[in-house]
């Protein structure tokens, strides 16, 4: 297994598995249909510039130290150094957040409420899993972001296909007039999320680091970055469809949006809700572990330059493994999550970790 490749078709659903951050398509229609727009412009004048630099970049340089090693070799250390920081810790706040996901989603699907020790308790099991398995070669790991990918695709079908049928049905639950699709640049509420769009566009860098995984990374990253870019716009607008047919955007969960929209259409115990309700709590598993082989080998990297804490720096010998990142990062989330107390029930904790690792 050690000699393993990706083939082209799996670096494609490994940029799907990574960039396409289902958990992040109900925040962004939190913004109504002026999503639409958004959505359309910034494919033209961030995803596709964004995606071909990176394309160009992960061909020239493919180290697996990848957004670190670019900036170190352009800018120098100290600016390589503080690239890599910020990194790396937007990344187990993002987890802490995602974690947060898992009980809310359970809830939405099957109304089991849970007690604030209990959900802590969920969301570090859900924590320690992705530590786990960020800990397994990456071309071994290839069926999680091939089987991720592909669940999302089939989650956003669900959810695009069941909106048509439902608004064809039973009208829009949201105003479709045309003022409704165009930005009101006075709006300080609805630009509050337009960075949720941006960042649903971040992480073309974090497939040029599986590059020593690839049979042909010089010809499959750019067709990779390409395919699955096009894909991906397509996707989230379909999911954007989908949500907003069923669920009245004042009336949006920010953490369980996508199980919510497809609850709304078919109710909690229609079997197809079910199964939505499973796949989306796989895909965000499988989403933070594809995005862990990637920051836990640019932390790694830059410890080894001498640019992030030695701890980051250890590696299994057995596997090749950046471990001492992955249980860095573990321990991290895990304390984040355990602010909740502190905070109480009904802090909206999803939503207070999410926009802190945004910013980052």
């Amino acid at each position: 297994m050690a000699g393993k490749k990706f083939s082209l078709f799996e670096v494609i659903l490994s940029v799907i598995c990574v960039v396409f951050t289902i958990e992040a398509a109900a925040p962004a229609s939190a913004m109504g249909n002026v999503q639409f727009f958004w959505w359309i412009f910034l494919i033209i004048t961030f995803l596709l510039p964004y995606g071909l630099v990176v394309a160009e970049l992960g061909t020239a340089f493919d180290s697996e130290g990848g957004l670190y090693d670019w900036v170190r070799l352009g800018l120098g250390d100290r600016w390589g150094a503080r690239c890599s920081w910020c990194y790396w810790v937007n990344f187990p706040l993002w987890v802490a957040s995602i974690a947060c996901m898992f009980p809310s989603v359970i809830n939405a699907v099957w109304g089991i409420e849970f007690s604030l020790g209990v959900r802590i308790a969920i969301e570090l099991a859900f924590v320690w899993g992705v530590t786990v398995m960020a800990m397994q070669p990456v071309a071994e790991a290839d069926w999680v972001m091939d089987g991720g990918a592909v669940i999302k695709v089939l989650i956003t079908a669900v959810v695009g296909i069941v909106g048509i049928w439902f608004a064809y049905n039973n009208g829009f639950a949201n105003d479709m007039s045309f003022k409704t699709f165009i930005p009101d640049l006075g709006d300080t509420n609805s630009l509050t999320y337009l960075s949720i769009i941006l960042f649903n566009f971040m992480g073309f860098e974090v497939v040029a680091t599986f590059a020593s995984t690839m049979k042909n990374p010089s010809r499959d990253i750019p067709k990779a970055v390409i395919a699955g870019g096009v894909a991906i716009a397509a996707i989230y607008i379909i999911c954007g469809i989908g949500i907003g047919a069923a669920v009245p955007t004042e009336q949006l969960s920010l953490d369980s949006g996508i199980v919510d929209a497809v609850t709304a259409m078919l109710g909690r115990s229609h079997p197809l809700t079910m199964v939505v309700g499973v796949a989306f709590l796989v895909t965000l598993f499988a989403n933070m572990i594809c995005w862990s082989f990637g920051v836990n080998n640019v932390a790694s990297y830059a410890a080894r330059h001498g640019n992030m804490p030695r701890p980051f720096a250890l590696v299994s010998k057995k596997t090749g493994m950046p471990n001492g990142s992955a249980i860095i990062n573990g321990c991290f989330a895990s304390l984040v999550l355990l602010l909740q107390i502190p905070l109480g029930e009904g802090s909206d904790a999803f939503w207070v970790f999410f926009s802190m690792n945004v910013v980052f």
